[in-house]
């Protein structure tokens, strides 16, 4: 059967691609409907007005009529549609008007017909669509509305094709979901009807790619079942450029000897300062770099007390790594020597290739890299750290500070802000690389790297594009459920829906598409750089929740009121306090306090307030996580509660006790030293903010859901 309906739609394809047209007609879409059981209403195609009246006597009941055009697209914009026609003396009527209107609207359109569809039903309009994504390829579109979705936007993408849970997932996928679970005494539609026909549009996209777009709007979802009243294909104009492609194991190999060297090469190495390469050089060996190091220049002898050598293909035994710091027009000649000297990995820190439009002098050295098996990193880039190899291929400030946080960035600028970041809260990193360009060496590529190290713990990246998205979200998808991966995704604009021939194509802007599909792999996306900076930073600190309860205790009403709004703005759920909780809570806190859920001891209490109500919660099993937020007064200043806090978290992770625990502190200055210390300690704290240690909170809880630690999947 399925070998049938692909030789069914293959056929007609190749018909469509022979008369030079990119779009189907109306009848030629139903055969493709059909191939694929996607359900359509009963239709004919009348090449007269006879035929016309004949076709609508058989539907019994009112029809709608529409233009059949290879070279009308928007069949309503020309007249071309007219709905709930029933009689002959209509049918008649509409016809011809219908063919009046297409012929000043297009005078020169060729004409096949007119279709003569069934009434739909009334019912839920829905659209269901794919489009061809320049970085995820087949993405399958849902969203409410019909002939009004691209005023609603309310559309939400997935990866083609879907399997039969992804496709229901859609429908609760976006914001108007509770309608078609049925609101106001309406029914609910049949759900299971509407996923089939995401289902089969994906598989559809997927078996046939040169199918660039496919709508059916409107879909009529109801009760009984779900019927598209339209469905059109547009066939792409061009096939995309293929990708060299690396396996896992490929990957892992050449990944292992750029981030653990044991020997780096300098080419462009120099003695004077201000030179990027006397930087380069500089930092490996102030950085403590216990590999060998080794200077290419031909003008020198010695630079930095190291030999130094007059082409890389000198340097006796292996080099694992490169770097480059002559400018772009050498780099082409000198990577021929790299390759021929038999070096993995080339660090292009030089710019001047793409990015200025030397698009050609890029493609040169990715063909030369290719041909030699050379991975390239950038160019147009700072460099990379690694720093559990005490290794700084940068000429930018140093550091040193080992840790769990694997940092990269496509911008050097935002590469800086990084290490400045880093350095100003203490943050312990396995590495930052900078991507640049991209030529070779991208993030699926880290990404496979990174969730293999037993070094880093999260992961956080920050891109403008991504070459192959697929690639991505496969790599991401094996590395989340190991550890966190945060990506600040830059730009926001819907450059692709600039040209687009169908509604789902004008909805798949840039970053709509990006944001569910991001999600869809597991990755929790930043809303902004220190954001992003933050989740990694704090991540790796907070334990992984094994529930959904979160429990705010306050000493100021108004902050409790504060972090309810953000623990709802975050997805995340505030326990309903049982009667015996709620008396245990009672008992240390004065009446005129609150319990409930903030759980408001007031500003007033003591130290042995505020670590009663801690203890209680971090020891009832039914309360997974604490926010505390934390009014500075003198009964309790900031390092009191900061020390007791770290104290009693210490006490319950010894007894194997591990709750998320975030804290928002209000008050005067000290209140900074405060958080420091509890960030130190295993609490993430901020101070003069009740949203942003929510926010990581549930960034959290957005991890461990993907991950499969809690319910409620991707």
């Amino acid at each position: 059967m399925a070998e049938d309906r692909a030789l069914t739609v293959r056929a007609l394809l190749d018909a469509v691609r022979a008369e030079g047209r990119s779009a189907l007609t109306a009848p030629e879409g139903k055969l493709i409907a059909d191939a694929y059981g996607i359900a359509v209403p009963g239709e004919e195609l009348a090449r007269d007005v006879d035929q016309a009246v004949a076709a609508a006597a058989r539907f019994d009941g009112p029809v709608v009529l529409k233009i059949v055009s290879p070279d009308i697209l928007h069949k309503t914009d020309a007249g071309g549609v007219i709905v709930g026609v029933e009689g002959s003396a209509a049918v008649r009527a509409a016809f011809h008007k219908i063919i009046e209107s297409a012929r000043g609207y297009a005078p020169d359109a060729r004409i096949d017909g007119i279709q003569v569809q069934q009434l739909l039903p009334k019912g839920q309009e829905v659209i269901v669509g794919a489009v061809t994504d320049p970085t995820f390829g087949k993405v399958v579109a849902f969203g409410l509305g019909g002939v009004l979705v691209e005023v609603l936007k309310d559309v939400t993408f997935r990866l083609a094709p879907v399997d039969a849970d992804e496709a229901v997932s859609m429908l609760d996928s976006i914001r108007a979901a509770e309608i078609l679970r049925g609101v106001r005494g309406a029914p609910a539609v049949d759900r299971w009807a509407l996923a089939e026909q995401i289902r089969r549009v994906s598989q559809l996209v997927s078996d046939f790619p040169e199918i660039a777009e496919v709508d059916l709007n409107p879909v009529i979802a109801t009760p009984e079942g779900a019927l598209a009243a339209d469905i059109r294909v547009i066939l792409s104009s061009e096939t995309p450029k293929k990708r060299r492609t690396y396996g896992r194991d490929e990957i892992l190999r050449s990944m292992r000897r750029l981030m653990q060297p044991r020997s780096v090469a300098v080419i462009g190495a120099s003695n004077e300062q201000g030179k990027i390469g006397n930087s380069v050089m500089r930092n490996l060996v102030d950085g403590g770099f216990s590999g060998e190091i080794h200077p290419v220049n031909p003008k020198a002898d010695d630079i930095q007390g190291r030999k130094a050598y007059k082409s890389v293909t000198d340097v006796p035994g292996e080099v694992d790594v490169a770097v480059f710091a002559i400018p772009a027009k050498f780099v082409a000649s000198a990577l021929e020597e790299v390759g021929r000297k038999g070096i993995p990995n080339a660090v292009l820190i030089p710019s001047g290739f793409a990015e200025t439009g030397e698009h050609e002098l890029q493609d040169e050295i990715v063909r030369i890299a290719e041909q030699h098996g050379v991975r390239l990193l950038g160019p147009n880039i700072y460099g990379y750290y690694s720093t559990w190899q005490d290794l700084c291929a940068t000429f930018c400030t140093p550091y040193d500070v080992k840790g769990g946080v694997a940092l990269t960035s496509q911008s050097g600028g935002i590469g800086m802000a990084i290490l400045g970041f880093a350095r100003a809260t203490k943050t312990g990193v396995s590495a930052i690389v900078g991507l640049g360009n991209k030529s070779d060496l991208d993030e699926d590529d880290l990404l496979t790297w990174f969730g293999e190290d037993p070094n880093t713990k999260c992961i956080a990246m920050h891109l403008e594009d991504l070459k192959d998205g697929r690639a991505f979200v496969a790599a991401a998808r094996e590395t989340v459920p190991k550890k966190p991966v945060v990506v600040l995704k830059a730009g926001r604009t819907a450059a692709g829906a600039k040209a687009a021939g169908s509604h789902t194509g004008a909805l798949a802007g840039d970053d709509a598409v990006y944001d569910d599909i991001l999600r869809q792999a597991g990755v929790i996306r930043a809303p902004g750089l220190n954001d992003m900076l933050e989740y990694a930073r704090a991540l790796p600190v907070l334990p992984t929740p094994k529930g959904d309860n979160v429990v705010i205790i306050t000493g100021a009403g108004g902050s409790g009121v504060l972090l309810s709004d953000a623990v709802t703005d975050n997805g995340l759920s505030l326990m309903e306090i049982p009667p015996d909780l709620d008396a245990s809570f009672r008992e240390y806190i004065p009446p005129f306090g609150a319990a409930g859920n903030p759980v408001d001891i007031t500003g007033g209490e003591p130290p042995s307030t505020y670590e009663a109500t801690i203890r209680l919660g971090l020891e009832d099993p039914r309360i997974h996580s604490l926010v505390l937020g934390y009014w500075h007064t003198i009964v309790t200043p900031p390092m009191v509660f900061a020390e007791l806090t770290a104290r009693v978290v210490a006490e319950f992770k010894e007894r194997g006790i591990e709750k998320p625990v975030v804290a928002s502190l209000a008050g005067d200055v000290e209140v900074e030293e405060a958080c420091a210390y509890l960030f130190e300690h295993g609490v993430v704290a901020y101070p003069y903010t009740t949203e942003k240690p929510v926010a990581v909170l549930g960034a959290k809880y957005r991890w461990a859901r993907a991950a499969g630690f809690l319910g409620g999947g991707r």
